[in-house]
């Protein structure tokens, strides 16, 4: 192989997930151009990857706007221009690690001889030249990523999560911290996502940051979007004052220098808790509605998940919005697994 590009575009988490088959890839082939397609808003997560020689921009929002203002001329161009930058690179081998008709098509566009992805109940399987299993669920973060490496005959080895940040990167986040008050070692909630059957709940986590002072007299930094700033000032609120408020205030690759240097991040199944199993980073996952993993590759993730009859719902909750299985979790039982992950470093 002496070209090859993978598309995994959008998904903070499932980026940090997919991420090991850079490493499996550049491993198997040393020599080969290693690219990665992705959106603007995960391009922080791999830019800084020694390993990969390029980081290709898919515009789709700026697609999307051209669509919506009717501006099809103009659209049909820019669709020509990206694909003739992409068959210019003359991929050998594409990846579709997302599996739907937009990566299948963007996997089509590249007129590669070899177009790999997961099966799913997406239409376009034609747009691929093999279709292959997800498997059964392994319980591994991962788990679906390294048996794409295991098809194309490569050992996955550990896989191992590769995120990397700058010098630069880590600086600010360093700085970011400080300004906020925060001095020495620090926690890091993570309560957002994007679906409200995967939330925990606001009394709860003002709950464990007094916890958290109470056995452990740590400062903790709660992390989110912009969306995501209002919700966590109420948590703010009522909690006590070892909880500082980050959310929305920091970029992507700012919040992952954030994670890395945390000593502990607690949080649900979003993006930014899928980073603390990346660095190695003490991580207690609070899953319900979904388990995407029970096991990571470094070993330092707890995950708290209290299985029911309807588990896991995912995006079709039975329970009327009372989130029965992540109601099972309490403030104690966090607290508890977090001092015992504390306990093993």
């Amino acid at each position: 192989m002496k070209s090859i590009l993978i598309i995994r575009p959008s998904a903070i988490g499932d980026v940090v997930m997919a991420s090991p088959m850079i490493h499996v890839l550049r491993k198997s082939f040393p020599g080969a151009y290693i690219a990665w397609l992705a959106e603007p808003p995960v391009l922080d997560l791999l830019r800084h990857n020694s390993e990969l020689n390029e980081v290709i921009i898919w515009p789709k929002g700026k697609w999307r706007e051209l669509f919506r203002g009717r501006r099809f001329l103009i659209l049909k161009r820019e669709i020509s221009k990206f694909a003739e930058q992409l068959r210019s690179k003359k991929f050998d081998l594409v990846l579709d690690v997302q599996g739907l008709l937009r990566s299948r098509w963007l996997a089509w566009l590249s007129r590669a001889e070899q177009r790999i992805g997961f099966e799913s109940k997406e239409p376009g399987r034609f747009l691929m030249t093999k279709v292959i299993s997800r498997g059964v669920h392994s319980g591994t973060m991962g788990f679906e990523y390294s048996l794409m490496m295991k098809e194309l005959g490569l050992d996955p080895g550990t896989f191992h999560p590769d995120i990397a940040l700058s010098p630069e990167d880590e600086k600010t986040g360093a700085e970011i911290i400080s300004a906020a008050g925060v001095a020495g070692r620090y926690a890091v909630f993570a309560p957002f996502t994007t679906r409200p059957q995967k939330h925990w709940f606001d009394d709860r986590w003002a709950k464990l940051a007094g916890l958290m002072k109470e056995h452990l007299n740590m400062p903790v930094v709660m992390l989110g979007g912009r969306g995501d700033a209002e919700h966590a000032e109420i948590i703010r609120q009522k909690s006590p004052n070892n909880l500082f408020n980050l959310a929305g205030k920091t970029t992507l690759s700012q919040t992952t220098a954030i994670i890395k240097n945390s000593s502990l991040l607690i949080g649900v199944d979003t993006g930014l808790t899928h980073m603390g199993a990346a660095f190695d980073c003490p991580t207690v996952a609070l899953f319900g509605a979904t388990c995407p993993y029970v096991r990571t590759a470094g070993g330092k993730t707890e995950v708290m998940y209290n299985p029911l009859q309807c588990s896991p719902c995912r995006r079709s909750p039975t329970c009327n919005g009372d989130f029965t299985c992540m109601k099972s979790i309490t403030s104690t039982q966090v607290m508890d697994e977090a001092l015992k992950l504390l306990e093993v470093q």
